[in-house]
């Protein structure tokens, strides 16, 4: 059986729960950063590697990452989101444009204005093994002990113990994403979405899979949505607001359908289909009662998602 480290294809586990902050002993917190999830492969003597969930190799796109493994005192694995700081916070339009890129000239440029950084919060394999079977207090111990420094590209995420409604209304007072409550004697299960992880989120947003758009008069154009339920998708409206650039060009190229993959409103006669391969984001104030989005406001391509991911929230 090929080594773990050897392998390089991770699924990470994901968060299975959303509600309100609260405080208990048994949980740890830690912010929740707006960026894309990676699994970094660090060896101190032969370099790094830095995978998303897609398992898709990023280091091209963020080549100013080349040598965190030196901030590596044993070979591990870790996990932690990939991110772009401006003015203090995480800028996701950043990190995703940065996703899209191709051209080694403008990444470069990009690396030297907007450099990425990455922030470890968990690990998975210490020296020569895995250690996902630990409860997750013992992994943290780990993750400091296989870390020798930090530096503005390389963090470790710190953690906050039983106080998570104070931890929450400070990230919500830095208008910060929210924070992650998990449970200290949690383990590690690859490609799960477990309740041992719970996110309360401060800014709303939700993940959509990309159906189609529809050019309009004014030179705007509004994206069409929609998520899964079960193994169907379904129309879920449409955003127009902050919809252009990279993003929609790579929309724009997608292989044209004949018709819908679901039913639609009226209002969706003019519309262009496309197939549904492309997942984004989307930020809004609140849902209506019957599930549609208030102001909402397109964030970008989700490059690290498949679109069987984005589900229907019952909430």
């Amino acid at each position: 059986m090929r080594d773990l480290f050897d392998q390089k294809n991770i699924k990470p586990m994901l968060i299975g729960a959303e509600g309100e902050a609260f405080d208990s002993p048994d949980y740890l917190y830690e912010l929740k950063l707006d960026g894309e999830r990676c699994i970094a492969y660090l060896d101190p003597q032969n370099g790094t590697e830095l995978r998303n969930k897609r398992n898709i190799r990023m280091l091209p796109k963020v080549p100013e990452l080349n040598d965190i493994h030196l901030c590596a005192s044993v070979k591990c694995i870790l996990d932690g989101e990939l991110a772009v700081i401006k003015n203090g916070k995480p800028d996701f339009y950043e990190i995703q444009r940065r996703s899209l890129m191709s051209n080694p000239a403008k990444i470069e440029l990009a690396a030297k204005q907007s450099p990425a950084c990455f922030t470890a919060f968990d690990i998975l394999y210490y020296e020569d093994h895995a250690v996902t079977d630990l409860p997750l207090t013992e992994r943290k111990e780990l993750l400091n002990k296989a870390i020798k420094q930090e530096t503005p590209r390389f963090a470790l995420s710190r953690v906050i113990e039983s106080s998570g409604i104070a931890f929450y209304k400070l990230a919500e007072q830095q208008n910060l994403e929210g924070i992650v409550a998990k449970r200290r004697e949690s383990r590690y299960y690859f490609d799960k979405r477990t309740k041992d992880w719970i996110k309360c989120k401060n800014l709303k947003d939700e993940d959509y899979v990309v159906c189609g758009y529809i050019p309009k008069e004014n030179g705007m154009t509004s994206i069409i949505l929609g998520q899964y339920a079960s193994d169907k998708l379904k129309y879920k409206g449409h955003v127009t607001l902050g919809v252009g650039g990279e993003s929609f060009r790579k929309i724009r190229e997608q292989a044209r359908i004949p018709s819908p993959p679901f039913d639609v409103p009226s209002e969706s006669e003019n519309a262009v289909w496309i197939e549904p391969n492309i997942c984004c984001t989307v930020k809004y104030m609140e849902k209506t009662a019957s599930g549609g989005l208030r102001q909402p406001v397109f964030k970008g391509i989700r490059e690290d998602k498949e679109p069987i991911e984005c589900k229907e929230n019952p909430s």
